[in-house]
């Protein structure tokens, strides 16, 4: 279980520094002219956009380094639990967009995202 978690961690946290990189470093409206998966970005401000791109990078580190640096990894299911916080929030924004099929995919981060919360908190932890 310990390996499932790792290799959660890492494609994670692989996805959350594309994604969060691409909202940090594309203006607002490249990243709305990707696609319809990005026309979310629509109803943020620049500043916000941006932020959740930082957020997103920063959960993502914190998927990896604190376990692997063994410098404070409770660090870990924390960033697990702020990714899991920023996929209700995706998932609500495309519940209210009405882009139910675009909505699979977050909730698929999601469960991922809980799933590496609930096993480095609970009995996977690196405090054991």
């Amino acid at each position: 279980m310990n390996i499932a978690l790792w290799i959660v961690a890492g494609l994670l946290a692989i996805a959350y520094v594309a994604g969060g990189g691409g909202k940090v470093v594309l203006t607002k409206e490249k990243l709305i002219a990707l696609g319809p998966s990005a026309e979310w970005a629509e109803e943020f401000s620049t500043g916000g956009v941006k932020a959740i791109g930082a957020l997103e990078v920063l959960a993502a580190v914190g998927l990896i380094l604190p376990a692997v640096l063994d410098i404070a990894p409770v660090l870990v299911p924390l960033a697990a639990s702020g990714l899991v916080l920023i996929m209700i929030g995706a998932t609500i924004t495309r519940i209210r967009r009405r882009e139910y099929t675009l909505m699979a995919l977050d909730l698929v981060y999601l469960a991922l995202a809980a799933f590496v919360a609930w096993g480095r908190f609970g009995p996977y932890s690196f405090t054991d």
